[in-house]
């Protein structure tokens, strides 16, 4: 059984699930997700919060719902997806980040070596 986040939502964490599964490529263009029914007996949430995660989701035009067909990725979803979380990073997350490098006087090339896995050089 999926274990909650209490700070969050429950609708917003199916949504993240959702947007994280559509980002690593696992559904493609047209292609149905799983009925709301579905979902919440897999999550075992109520309907009206994967209700809700959904039409979040059409909110952002990366899903559809065809009437008696269910839900579907609209074309170019991914690509969708892709453009609004990189607005919604630099926009919300780059700016705390970048104020903590500054006030850690982090060295950007050991931040650039680090995320390529690699060791940091403590002599700036």
């Amino acid at each position: 059984m999926k274990t909650w986040n209490d700070t969050q939502p429950i609708f917003i964490q199916i949504r993240q699930i959702i947007i994280d599964l559509i980002l690593r490529g696992e559904g493609k263009d047209d292609e149905a997700l799983p009925s709301v029914r579905q979902i919440s007996a897999e999550l075992s949430v109520n309907p009206l919060t994967v209700t809700k995660a959904y039409q979040s989701l059409v909110e952002l035009g990366v899903i559809e719902k065809r009437r008696g067909l269910g839900m579907f990725l609209t074309p170019k979803a991914r690509e969708k997806l892709l453009r609004h979380e990189r607005e919604k990073f630099l926009s919300q997350e780059w700016p705390r980040i970048v104020a903590q490098i500054k006030s850690l006087e982090l060295n950007i090339a050991d931040l650039v070596s680090e995320a390529e896995g690699g060791k940091s050089d403590d002599s700036n």
